[in-house]
């Protein structure tokens, strides 16, 4: 059997209205939205309150940004396998999404203690790897097989758009507190943005507890156990995919080192750093939905890759000596472009190779794969950055794109044996 073959469903259902993806999916995705306004007013100012307010260098800010994504990633597949379990993939996501919002008022007592503050943000990643995986699987579940790019592509809209106004809300604090046109906010300023982040997320959770719908499958395949997950760790589909998850991890240095590198040369006072994530994910939320609709027409493979070259884009271009307000744009475009091509795809490229007794187990797999990838990347490019230089380190993670995307189309061509 060909990986590839997953890539281009079949014609049926394809003239579909985007409806046919399921209620369940657009419930999960307006879940997504409103945790993704609360995540983004804290992610938006994280990289300037660590950095240029408490002053991390580089190879200490490259070690909490790994933890933010990274370091949770046994807890991903202890979620999946869970989920997978108990079938009761709602429950696990909503303590995931209830976790990530209790850490949003941690954040107010760790106060300047990069140690404390390293703790938080992991429970808060801790929340985000349990409830990724089963909400992953419920869309998988929820929608025709043939449509999932589509269905992954609705849901990572509406995630976008929450991803989109958060860093606007976060901008709408910082001016009420009068900290935006300033080149360093306050603490209060800060603290101010964390509660309300907090309030939102529990809104977040009390949206999945109303309208989400456990998928329940009478006729589903019995319960699994252990030698299952022996089994699907030694699958060589599942094995193939997960190292593509681990490729693409390695090739990503995270947006948060991104928005530095801009903020540096262009001088963007601390108040107006959010901004730089509402470009990313504005590009995100308008390209989700028509990425996942061209991945089910031409490939999902092909989408996934195109990610790739997006990825090598932003990496010359943040190399090149030009600079100003194009050349923001230019990479913030890039940036959601490639999230869009990356994101969900990957997902809808597993979903159907994965069986469903262990599909969140399966997909768990595949972002923890990703998430510790993803972790020695942000640790490699602070190091460099902090040995040599900016250029050193942009040029490395160039080199590390070409050789995971190379490596990438290997992985889901090949037949898997």
């Amino acid at each position: 059997m060909y990986l590839s073959t997953i890539g281009r469903p079949a014609a049926a259902g394809s003239g579909r209205r985007w409806t046919a993806i399921g209620a369940n999916v657009v419930a999960l995705g307006l879940v997504s939205l409103v945790t993704d306004v609360s995540a983004e007013m804290v992610t938006a100012v994280l990289p300037a309150y660590l950095v240029l307010g408490l002053g991390l260098t580089p190879l200490a800010y490259g070690a909490v940004d790994g933890v933010y994504t990274g370091a949770t990633a046994l807890l991903r597949l202890a979620g999946g396998w869970l989920a997978d379990r108990t079938r009761r993939r709602k429950a696990v996501a909503g303590v995931g999404y209830g976790i990530s919002a209790v850490a949003k008022l941690g954040l107010l007592a760790a106060g300047t203690q990069a140690a404390a503050l390293g703790g938080v943000i992991a429970a808060d990643r801790m929340g985000k790897g349990l409830r990724t995986a089963p909400r992953d699987a419920l869309i998988t579940l929820s929608a025709p097989a043939a449509l999932l790019g589509r269905a992954f592509g609705v849901h990572r809209t509406l995630d976008a758009a929450g991803a989109f106004l958060g860093p606007l809300v976060a901008l709408g604090v910082l001016t009420a507190t009068g900290s935006a046109a300033m080149t360093a906010a306050s603490r209060d300023a800060f603290d101010a943005v964390f509660v309300c982040s907090f309030g939102v997320a529990a809104f977040g959770v009390l949206l999945l507890v109303l309208f989400v719908k456990e998928h329940r499958d009478p006729l589903a395949a019995p319960r699994p156990r252990a030698r299952d997950l022996a089994a699907l760790a030694a699958d060589p589909r599942a094995r193939r995919l997960t190292a593509a998850g681990c490729a693409l991890g390695l090739a990503t240095i995270g947006d948060g080192f991104v928005y530095l590198l801009l903020q540096r040369r262009s001088g963007l006072a601390i108040g107006w750093f959010p901004l730089l994530a509402v470009g990313t994910n504005l590009a995100y939320l308008l390209l989700a939905g028509l990425a996942g609709t061209i991945a089910d027409r031409v490939g999902r493979q092909r989408v996934l890759l195109g990610g790739y070259a997006l990825l090598a884009l932003i990496y010359l271009a943040l190399a090149a000596p030009w600079h100003g307000t194009m050349m923001i744009a230019l990479i913030l475009l890039l940036n959601g472009a490639f999230y869009a091509s990356t994101d969900g795809v990957l997902m809808a490229l597993a979903g159907p190779v994965l069986p469903e007794s262990l599909r969140t187990t399966g997909l768990s797999m595949i972002q923890t794969g990703q998430a510790v990838a993803y972790l020695g990347s942000s640790l490699l490019f602070g190091l460099v950055w902090q040995t040599w230089d900016t250029t050193a380190a942009v040029l490395v993670a160039l080199a590390l794109t070409v050789a995971a995307g190379v490596t990438t189309v290997f992985l889901v061509r090949l037949r898997a044996h």
